[in-house]
């Protein structure tokens, strides 16, 4: 049996109106334009994000601190649970495998929004960044979620949308799998390295003999 790590934004949900709304919402506390494209804010840490615009570490922080702000009471909730990933994620446990989310979003975040998902039980554990900053990339988190669960890269898989998610596991020496219903898109996807590629939900649980 395998040990499957999925990302979260862009692989279960589509999440991209709370974290653009987020976004927006931290420019405008900071009294800074709003950027037109938000969308390349879904994926990499918040922080790569916002520093390369505020020019500062400390306006980074507080960008963040509006973000979450925002987050906490409203964005969270704002997502679409992508059509047939709780199908597939429920396949994938009943056929034995390891399931865990590995995710940039701030950790405690990441819990609530998995809590609510109506397959959420079926994660062993779910593995996000630091409020502090201290884990955010995706190879430091799959090494964390490798050390929570105790296990060697050998025969664990990383699932996701982004070039980091592909990049987090070819660091690890891990196979992956590239989802093309999420943010990053094929060509993204495969200059990445992606093992895989899945167009769908419904072909994940294939992939591991499920």
């Amino acid at each position: 049996m395998a040990t499957i790590f999925f990302d979260l934004d862009g692989t279960l949900i589509d999440s991209a109106v709370g974290i653009t709304r987020c976004v927006a919402h931290a420019f405008e506390r900071l009294g800074e334009p709003v950027p037109e494209q938000l969308n390349r804010w879904i994926g990499p840490p918040l922080r790569d994000s916002f520093g390369p615009l505020l020019g500062s570490a400390e306006r980074t922080e507080q960008a963040v601190a509006f973000y979450r702000e925002r987050f906490e009471t409203h964005g969270w909730a704002e997502h679409e649970v992508y059509e047939g990933i709780g199908a597939a994620v429920v396949a994938l446990s009943d056929a034995g495998h390891r399931l865990a989310v590995v995710t940039a979003k701030n950790e405690p975040h990441a819990r609530k929004i998995i809590a609510h998902l109506p397959f959420g039980e079926r994660f062993e554990d779910i593995i996000g960044a630091t409020p502090c900053g201290r884990l955010s990339h995706k190879p430091e988190l799959i090494a964390e979620a490798l050390q929570r669960l105790q296990l060697s890269p050998a025969g664990a898989w990383m699932i996701g949308d982004r070039h980091m998610d592909i990049d987090g596991a070819r660091h690890h020496g891990m196979d992956s799998v590239g989802v093309l219903w999420g943010f990053g898109g094929e060509a993204e996807l495969r200059c990445a390295g992606a093992t895989h590629l899945a167009a769908a939900p419904s072909e994940l649980p294939a992939l591991f003999g499920a």
